[in-house]
């Protein structure tokens, strides 16, 4: 069964797919080798659209139209998992034993995951958390225009960093 163009009065062959509504990819009606040309030509996208709708459509294509987080927004996920990973209630970090990082308690997890970060195995405490925030800061997706690469290479470092950390509550 052959489909006959949409255009008015036209019996040709309908191949091709031309957009009904300008947000709705998934409605479209065909048309005729002819008749798509001439919808093409006289097809505007921003018609009936301000300048200002227009600046704004261009800046969030962009960002494929998904709402984006600058760095520093209270809703970032990394900031939000930084402020928790570093919270403090019970003033644990404050305490000796948690501040001294003992070698000879270092299981092979925490051997990488102290490599993962860049950091020797007698590395204190708070220059693990210095690096941490330092890492996170520098392979920030926002900070490398969304790249995956990165985004992986920061998930990699916040697993690390939580592996050394549940190994310096077990030795309080």
């Amino acid at each position: 069964m052959k489909n006959i163009c949409d255009w008015d009065k036209c019996k040709e062959i309908g191949l091709y797919k031309a957009p009904v509504e300008r947000d709705n990819s998934k409605k479209f009606r065909l048309l005729c080798l002819t008749h798509i040309k001439e919808f093409n030509k006289n097809w505007n996208y921003f018609s009936n659209m301000s300048e200002t709708e227009i600046e704004y459509f261009i800046k969030s294509d962009l960002t494929w139209h998904k709402p984006t987080k600058s760095f520093g927004s209270s809703e970032n996920f990394f900031k939000i998992l930084w402020r928790n990973t570093l919270d403090d209630k019970t003033n644990f970090f404050d305490s000796y034993s948690y501040k001294i990082f003992k070698k000879s308690k270092l299981s092979e997890k925490d051997k990488q995951a102290l490599e993962v970060l860049g950091l020797k195995n007698d590395t204190k405490w708070p220059d693990i958390q210095k690096k941490f925030k330092t890492l996170v800061k520098k392979y920030h997706p926002d900070k490398n225009h969304g790249n995956k690469k990165y985004e992986d290479l920061l998930k990699k470092i916040t697993l690390a960093y939580s592996q050394l950390r549940i190994n310096m509550e077990k030795t309080k």
